[in-house]
């Protein structure tokens, strides 16, 4: 049997939330990835202590450190992604090495998406009209 280390750092369940929500992952995906329910994780995610055990898998499911999880906080994120921009948009070169920043525009996806679908309400519409007309 596991012994039971509980880990009580500032909220621990918060930063679970946080760090999840950061990776895109939804409850139900870390929730079906530790063997539990949705509901069960959404407990976990509300508490303050958690066992040291589950602590290391649910660090592991949302692709962190132990020690990352545990230190995490949302000023830490900002100040390391400020810090990253200003460095890459002061300088194209750094120490000899070119910066390369890559952009993952989620607005270009979502109008990707919604031209499929468009084209696929349009390829209906077409099918329902032919059948009408066949009528």
């Amino acid at each position: 049997m596991e012994t039971s280390t509980l880990t009580k750092p500032a909220f621990i369940g918060r930063k679970i939330e946080r760090v999840r929500k950061l990776r895109g992952m939804t409850q139900e995906e870390v929730a079906s990835s530790l063997g539990i329910s949705k509901q069960a994780f959404s407990k976990i995610e509300q508490s303050d202590t958690i066992e040291e055990g589950r602590l290391i898998q649910i660090s592991s499911i949302l692709g962190v450190t132990l020690d990352g999880l545990k230190k995490f906080n949302d000023e830490n994120v900002l100040n390391n992604t400020n810090n990253f921009y200003e460095a890459v948009n002061n300088s194209s070169v750094n120490n000899g090495f070119e910066c390369t920043t890559v952009i993952n525009n989620p607005v270009e996806k979502i109008i990707e998406l919604y031209e499929s679908l468009l084209k696929s309400e349009r390829e209906k519409v077409e099918i329902l009209l032919s059948k009408s007309k066949t009528q």
